[in-house]
């Protein structure tokens, strides 16, 4: 593997995080070249040596999910691969959670003392619908004690959404429509970072790091379901030494 983006955040001593790009894969066409994704139409065996080569920079296998942009998590030492789910956390050593992405917004979650982790998967769907929220309860940690970080997504300048996902988060807080701006065309520009950040802030989370990524606009280092359709996933994965 030839890229990766290391999280910048304070995180404490024991824990780990890794996010992939679309570099260091076998992966060809439009799925080149690191894609983790095996549902997305990639070749399977290539699909299976770029997760063979993720996994000998971890200390075990992920616990892949089947996303459905829903709310809810699993605790990963006691879920099943393939479950499914949005979220995972643990407090158990060793023990590997992920989601993949290609726009939506991966969310890194840790306690400042190092004993939980997790991570959700949160396109606006997700968003709306509280997998944030979730993910942050399932800690079992009061909100002041977690750290986040946010990785990379489809941008506040690419990301055209129409009425109805504005009105979805504004229904939930006002202070959702900041997080929104007016095009011409009558759609909306949204900042998928800015409306984690203010899910995180109302629950008491207010040490956000992370953001300032464009999926859409980074070409050559992100996967991008929106820019291309047939692309691949990236993965963003968390654990406890």
């Amino acid at each position: 593997m030839t890229d990766s983006i290391i999280p910048d955040w304070p995180a404490p001593a024991g824990v780990r995080a890794f996010v992939t790009t679309r570099s260091g894969g076998v992966s060809i066409g439009p799925y080149a070249s690191l894609n983790l994704a095996d549902h997305v139409g990639d070749d399977p065996a290539a699909v299976a040596e770029n997760r063979r080569r993720l996994r000998a920079h971890l200390p075990s296998e992920p616990l892949w999910l089947t996303q459905v942009h829903g709310p809810r998590v699993v605790r990963a030492e006691q879920a099943a691969a393939g479950v499914e789910a949005d979220a995972a956390f643990t407090r158990q050593s060793g023990r590997v959670c992920a989601v993949l992405t290609a726009d939506c917004l991966p969310v890194l979650l840790c306690n400042d003392v190092g004993t939980v982790v997790a991570v959700a998967h949160a396109g606006w769907r997700g968003l709306a619908g509280g997998v944030v929220e979730a993910a942050v309860r399932a800690t079992n940690e009061p909100p002041s004690r977690l750290l986040a970080w946010l990785g990379p997504a489809i941008g506040p300048q690419a990301f055209e959404v129409g009425a109805e996902v504005r009105a979805a988060f504004l229904a939930h807080s006002a202070e959702a429509s900041a997080a929104f701006a007016a095009r011409e065309n009558g759609k909306w520009l949204a900042d998928l970072y800015r409306l984690a950040g203010q899910r995180l802030n109302a629950l008491g989370v207010e040490r956000v790091f992370g953001g300032g990524f464009c999926a859409f606009n980074e070409t050559e280092r992100f996967y991008s379901y929106r820019r291309d359709k047939a692309t691949g996933r990236m993965a963003t994965l968390i654990w406890l030494e």
